[in-house]
C-alpha cells in the first residue's frame, strides 16, 4: 500500500493488538538472553539454592521443638537428644541449632541478592539490545507505516514499553521464579516428610490456582488494554507539543486539553480495570492460606490428641505441626509474592507484544534478494507507463511516461492532489509502482539496492527538518564524512555561509528543535547546503521556496542555480521563477500528465497550463505548482 503528502488521511490506532500466549511472548525474550546464557546459569543456581535454604528453616524449626523443647530422639537428624538430658545440653544443642538457622536465613538472604544482581546484568544487556533492534527496525520500515501510525506510539516501544520490560527483569520476574521455586521445594519437603498431612494441608490450592489464573489473565487484558491506552496519550501529547504553535494561533486550547483529557481517562479506566484485578487476587489468596493454616493445626491436633498416625503414616509431632505451618506460610507466601508481582509481569508481557509487534510489521518496501548496488549514474531517468495507487482499483497516478536527460530540470506544476509529490516520490523509491516502471541510466529503481540508490538523490522539502545540534553538523547529514572545511564550501556555494557567520556561535552554534531561532528562508538554505554537501547527480526540489517571500526565494533561487548545474533536477513548482528555465514542464491533473514543453510552449498553447497561469497570475501569484 503507497502513501504521501497527497495520500489519504492518517489513520488513526490502526494497530491491531493480537493476543498471544504467555509463555509464547516470553519464549521470544530468549534470543535477547541467549549471549549471556552463563550469567543466566548462574543465575538460576544461585536462586534454586538460595529457595532450597529457605525451604530448610521450616524442617529446622520442627527439629528445634522435637528435639530440645519436647525430645523425641527418634525424630531428630540434626542430632541425637537423649530426652533425660540436662536442661544446659538441651540449651548447648539449641543454641547450634539456632546458629544453623541463621546461617540459613543469612546465607539465603546473600545468595538471593547475588541472583537479583546477575538478573539484572543479563537484563540490562538485554534490554540494550531490544531497544536497538527496535530504533533499527523503525528506520527500516517504509514511508506509509509512518503515515498510518502516529510518532507519540511508535515512541512509546522504545520508552514506556521497554520501561515496563526493564521492572519486570530487575525484580519481578525473578522474584516469580523464586516463588515457583519455592512452592516446588515446600511441597516437596511436606510431602517427603507426611505425604497424608501433606495432601490434606494442600487442599486448598486448586482453589488458590484457580483464582490466581482467572484473576492474572483478566488483568493481563487490563494491562495490555493500558499499554495500547498510554500510546494513545504519547501520540497525543507528541503531536500537541509539536504543533503548539498552531493549537494557540486558531485558539484551540480548550479542544485539545479536553482531547488529551479523554485519552487520560481512558488510559486510567484501563489501569483501574487492572488494578481491581491484581487488588482483588492478594485477600482471596490470603484467606485461603488462613484456611489452610487451620486445616494443619486442627488435624495435627487431631492426631496428636488420639495418638494415631494419619493413615498408617508416621506420627504427627508437635514439631511437625509447628513444622508445617511454617511450611503453609511459606507457600503462601511466594503465591502472594507471585500473585502481586504479576501485575509487573503481566504489564511487561504486554509491552513486549507490543514491542514484537512492531518488529513483526515488514517494511512494504524490501530490496530483492537479487538487488545490486547502483553503480555511479549520470543522472537520465525514464517513466515509462507508470501507474501508482495508494489502495488497490484507485489509482493516483495513471499512465505516467516521461524521460529527463542528464543535466535537465523538470518543472512539475499541478493544482493540489494532482499526484505531483507521488511523481517525485517513486524517484527514490520510496513507494513503489502498481504498473509500468521508473529507471535511471537504464537500471529499475527496483532491482537496485535502496541505499545506492538514495545516496545519488538529493532531496530538498519545503517543510524543512533540521535536528537539535549544531549548524555544522546539520549540513553534514548530507555527507557524514565530510570535514569542516567541505561543509562550509557548501554553505558558501549556496550563500548560506555570510548569514551562518553571523550566528552567535558561527558553525557551532546549536539550533532549537526543527530549527527553530531561524527563519524558514535561513532553514532552506541549510537544507539545500546539505543536499549540495552530497553532491547528488539527481535533485528533488518539493515546492522548496513556497513558504518564503520574494526576496528569501531570489536568494535561495540563486542557491538553486547553483546546485542544478550539471544536475537532472525535478521541481515542484511554486513560483514563475523556477519554471522558466526549466527544460521541460509537466502538467498534472488528476494524475495524469495533460501538457509538457517548455514554459513559452505551454503558454502558447493556451491550454489548462495557460488556464492555471492566469489564476494565479489574477490572485497576484505568478504560477503555481
Amino acid at each position: 500500500m503507497m502513501g504521501g503528502l497527497g495520500g489519504p488521511g492518517r489513520m488513526l490506532n490502526t494497530e491491531v493488538q493480537k493476543p498471544k500466549h504467555v509463555w509464547a511472548t516470553i519464549a521470544r525474550f530468549w534470543p535477547y538472553f541467549r549471549p549471556y546464557w552463563f550469567a543466566v546459569a548462574l543465575t538460576l543456581i544461585l536462586i534454586t539454592a538460595s529457595a532450597q535454604l529457605q525451604v530448610t528453616a521450616p524442617e529446622l524449626i520442627g527439629q528445634a521443638v522435637d528435639c530440645y523443647l519436647f525430645p523425641r530422639a527418634d525424630a531428630c537428624w540434626f542430632t541425637v537428644v537423649d530426652p533425660a538430658a540436662t536442661g544446659a545440653d538441651r540449651m548447648s544443642g539449641l543454641a547450634t541449632l539456632t546458629g544453623l538457622l541463621l546461617v540459613v536465613f543469612i546465607g539465603g538472604a546473600f545468595l538471593q541478592g547475588l541472583a537479583f544482581f546477575s538478573m539484572n546484568w543479563v537484563g540490562q544487556h538485554a534490554l540494550r539490545q531490544i531497544r536497538e533492534d527496535v530504533f533499527s527496525h523503525i528506520h527500516r520500515l517504509s514511508l506509509g507505516y509512518f503515515a498510518r501510525n502516529e510518532a507519540g506510539n511508535v515512541m512509546s516501544r522504545i520508552t514506556s514499553d521497554t520501561d515496563t520490560i526493564q521492572q519486570a527483569l530487575s525484580f519481578a520476574l525473578l522474584s516469580v521464579v523464586n516463588g515457583i521455586l519455592q512452592i516446588g521445594l515446600t511441597i516437596n519437603a511436606m510431602l517427603q516428610s507426611n505425604w497424608i498431612y501433606a495432601l490434606i494441608s494442600l487442599s486448598v490450592v486448586p482453589f488458590m490456582a484457580l483464582a490466581t489464573v482467572y484473576f492474572s489473565t483478566q488483568a493481563r487484558r487490563a494491562f495490555r488494554a493500558s499499554r495500547q491506552q498510554m500510546g494513545n496519550v504519547n501520540a497525543g501529547l507528541q503531536e500537541s507539543i509539536a504543533g503548539a504553535r498552531e493549537v494557540q494561533a486558531f485558539n484551540r486550547e480548550t479542544e485539545s486539553i479536553a482531547q488529551f483529557e479523554r485519552a487520560n481517562a481512558a488510559n486510567r479506566d484501563a489501569n483501574i480495570r487492572a488494578a481491581s484485578f491484581t487488588s482483588a487476587l492478594n485477600p482471596v489468596l490470603e484467606a485461603l492460606g488462613f484456611v489452610a493454616i487451620a486445616i494443619v493445626v486442627v488435624v495435627g491436633a487431631l492426631s496428636m490428641l488420639r495418638n494415631a498416625p494419619l493413615f498408617g503414616t508416621a506420627m504427627i509431632s508437635l514439631g511437625t505441626i509447628f513444622a508445617f505451618i511454617q511450611y503453609v506460610q511459606r507457600f503462601n507466601q511466594p503465591i502472594q509474592q507471585i500473585a502481586s508481582l504479576w501485575t509487573n509481569v503481566q504489564n511487561a508481557i504486554a509491552g513486549g507484544e507490543r514491542i514484537f509487534g512492531l518488529l513483526d510489521v515488514r517494511p512494504d518496501l524490501v530490496d530483492a534478494p537479487d538487488a545490486r548496488p547502483l553503480p555511479p549514474i549520470k543522472g537520465r531517468v525514464a517513466f515509462d507507463r507508470v501507474w501508482a495507487e495508494y489502495k488497490p482499483g484507485q489509482p493516483v497516478l495513471r499512465d505516467i511516461s516521461f524521460v529527463a536527460e542528464p543535466g535537465q530540470t523538470i518543472a512539475i506544476v499541478g493544482p493540489t492532489g494532482a499526484g505531483k509529490t507521488t511523481l517525485v516520490n517513486l524517484i527514490p523509491r520510496f513507494y513503489d509502482v502498481s504498473a509500468g516502471s521508473v529507471t535511471i541510466d537504464g537500471f529499475d529503481v527496483r532491482e537496485v539496492t535502496a541505499a545506492s540508490l538514495r545516496s545519488q538523490i538529493g532531496i530538498v522539502l519545503q517543510d524543512t527538518f533540521l535536528f537539535a545540534d549544531t549548524v555544522m553538523n546539520n549540513i553534514r547529514y548530507g555527507r557524514l564524512d565530510a570535514s569542516d572545511e567541505e561543509v562550509i564550501a557548501a554553505a558558501r556555494l549556496v550563500g548560506a555561509n555570510e548569514f551562518i557567520e553571523r550566528l552567535p556561535d558561527g558553525y557551532q552554534t546549536i539550533l532549537g528543535e526543527r530549527g527553530t531561532g531561524l527563519s524558514q528562508g535561513q532553514r532552506q538554505l541549510i537544507a539545500i547546503a546539505r543536499a549540495a554537501l552530497a553532491n547528488p547527480r539527481i535533485l528533488i526540489l518539493d515546492e522548496a521556496t513556497s513558504s518564503v517571500d520574494t526576496r528569501t526565494e531570489r536568494v535561495i533561487q540563486r542557491a538553486f542555480d547553483q546546485m542544478l548545474t550539471g544536475r537532472t533536477s525535478f521541481v515542484i513548482a511554486h513560483r514563475l521563477s523556477t519554471i522558466r528555465n526549466a527544460d521541460l514542464v509537466l502538467m498534472v491533473q488528476n494524475g495524469q500528465i495533460v501538457e509538457r514543453g517548455t514554459h513559452q510552449e505551454l503558454l502558447a498553447q493556451r491550454g489548462p497550463y495557460y488556464e492555471l497561469y492566469r489564476q494565479q497570475f489574477a490572485a497576484g501569484v505568478e504560477v503555481s505548482g
